[in-house]
């Protein structure tokens, strides 16, 4: 059993604007296992949350995790995820249904809401993607 921990975080210039997401991965004993942010062309804020999240549980499963532990500081984000808010908006949907399959193989999984202070690394990651300190 490998556990994973991923914060995620999304974000845009602009809504809609250019747009970046980061993504890290630390293992369960907290160590940073991969760092990752990259620009992704022109997204709103919501739609580079959820880019940010796939990315993060696409990067999990590539490090053999077999359970998830995902952390945003996207409160609709991680609401949605949870099933606790509904998805109103038509370009989120195939958005979240496709995090929902991307997280069907692991034994288990879960997501939190923290707040922008305790993710600062995944944030970090997308302002210099945005910044284009980062390249890919």
């Amino acid at each position: 059993m490998s556990r994973l921990t991923v914060n995620v975080d999304g974000g845009a210039r602009g809504n809609p604007g250019p747009a970046a997401i980061g993504v890290v991965i630390r293992d369960s004993d907290g160590e940073i296992v991969e760092e990752h942010g990259e620009r992704i062309g022109a997204a709103t804020n919501n739609v580079a949350e959820y880019r940010a999240l796939l990315r993060g549980i696409e990067l999990a499963a590539e490090h053999g995790a077999t359970e998830l532990e995902l952390v945003g500081d996207s409160e609709l984000v991680v609401r949605q995820v949870e099933g606790k808010y509904k998805v109103k908006n038509a370009g989120i949907k195939p958005l979240h249904a496709e995090v929902k399959q991307a997280l069907a193989p692991f034994d288990a999984w879960s997501i939190r809401h923290v707040r922008r202070a305790e993710n600062a690394d995944a944030d970090r990651l997308v302002n210099q993607a945005l910044d284009g300190v980062l390249d890919g």
